[in-house]
């Protein structure tokens, strides 16, 4: 096969190369980071120098554990997140796909914020992993590293809000119980707040960062700002898909005159991870030394009788 000139198009065929041993699942999933590669790669290039990422380095020591402990209370809410969004399936769940991508989306901004070499593990699903590990093939040290992509990337949150917004609004207006429908627009108000804060935050942490072409000290107070938003929105993310299970329940117990109502998103439990039926022996164990075991005691016919004769008889 012939590959035509540019490194674009070589580029397209080794990824093609490597993606022929692929299933056709995770093919799609693949493509859907790679278009979104493709549309952020053209922010991405920057002049030679350091990336806006690794001039987070060069923050004083008390500043730094400042963000580190905002970084761990954002972990906190994405692991309230994860528990609530890993036990439904997302194929017929558009609420679940959205709610999955905002958290990742986020996940990369705070990475942005931290030392670059402290690199940690996102937990993810096995197939959600190889994709990510192809998506971060292509940005070497995380996808986010310059002030534009964190600006693009607030950008892609709003437009999942605003997806969101539209299903669960669906729900909402099919729902008959009053508190619950309230409940659920009064999340979806925040989800689109926050969301706004985090563009804006986004945005003044790039005038900041690009003031004179150097880190100054009032960096800080952005970066801040802007792991706070992306913690309240996946609060506001959190209680949504809460409220939109308990607003679809409802709506399936009520009997519609003009028929049965089809329901916005399906929601399915997860299938527990398959278990093999027979444990497989370790091999260090088929091999192991046998050991003789202990041998059983021959008692004389003799000392057993005159065991027997000496008890005493009630």
């Amino acid at each position: 096969m012939k590959v035509s000139e540019g490194p674009g198009c070589r580029a397209r065929f080794e990824r093609n190369q490597s993606y022929s041993e692929e299933t056709p699942e995770e093919l799609e999933d693949v493509s859907d980071l790679e278009e979104d590669h493709e549309v952020r790669s053209h922010t991405s290039i920057q002049t030679e120098g350091k990336t806006d990422r690794a001039k987070m380095t060069q923050l004083p020591e008390a500043e730094k554990e400042k963000i580190a402990e905002q970084v761990a209370d954002f972990k906190k809410v994405k692991s309230k997140l994860d528990a609530e969004i890993e036990i439904w399936d997302d194929t017929s769940n558009d609420i679940i796909v959205l709610a999955k991508k905002m958290c990742m989306i986020m996940m990369e901004m705070t990475d942005f914020t931290r030392n670059p070499g402290q690199e940690e593990e996102i937990s993810l699903s096995k197939r959600g992993k190889r994709c990510m590990n192809k998506w971060r093939e292509y940005e070497g040290k995380g996808p986010l590293k310059h002030t534009t992509d964190v600006i693009y990337a607030a950008k892609m949150i709003s437009e999942s809000g605003s997806r969101m917004d539209v299903l669960a609004r669906q729900i909402a207006n099919q729902c008959p119980d009053p508190s619950c429908k309230q409940d659920l627009l009064a999340y979806l108000e925040q989800i689109k707040f926050y969301s706004h804060q985090l563009k804006i935050c986004s945005q003044v942490k790039a005038e900041i960062q690009n003031l004179g072409g150097e880190l100054i000290m009032s960096a800080l107070d952005s970066v801040t700002s802007l792991i706070q938003a992306a913690k309240n929105l996946m609060n506001a993310v959190v209680q949504t898909v809460k409220m939109s299970y308990i607003a679809s329940t409802k709506i399936i117990r009520i009997q519609s005159p003009t028929g049965p109502r089809h329901p916005v998103v399906m929601w399915r439990m997860k299938a527990p991870a398959k278990k093999p039926l027979i444990k497989r022996e370790k091999p260090e164990e088929t091999y192991a030394a046998v050991r003789r075991g202990s041998a059983k005691k021959k008692i004389h016919p003799v000392q057993v009788m005159s065991e027997f004769r000496g008890r005493q008889v009630y």
